[in-house]
């Protein structure tokens, strides 16, 4: 897993654990990070798939104003994942493909 635990300013991170799905796949991240952070850190790089060519896309701004990052949450389509918060439990799909 590729994750700061330790930064040289603010000191120890978060380390309390959440869990949740991406594809059906179990993950784990940290409480208070977004969707993109946490499947970043377990090694996901492509989030969705473009509508036109089909091509992947993955993070790219990662500040909410480019919307590479867009997946499905439960029955919600279009969520930004670089925006959302990570939480107990949450199902995430890529859209396209």
């Amino acid at each position: 897993m590729m994750r700061v635990e330790q930064h040289p300013i603010l000191g120890p991170l978060n380390t309390e654990v959440v869990r949740f799905q991406f594809n059906g796949k179990d993950y784990e991240g940290r409480n208070g990070e977004s969707i993109a952070s946490a499947l970043l850190a377990n090694g996901v790089r492509t989030l969705r798939y473009s509508e036109e060519k089909n091509e992947p896309r993955g993070i790219y701004c990662g500040i909410g104003h480019c919307y590479e990052c867009r997946v499905t949450v439960g029955s919600k389509r279009s969520i930004r994942a670089c925006m959302t918060e990570i939480q107990e439990g949450m199902k995430i799909e890529s859209q396209g493909g």
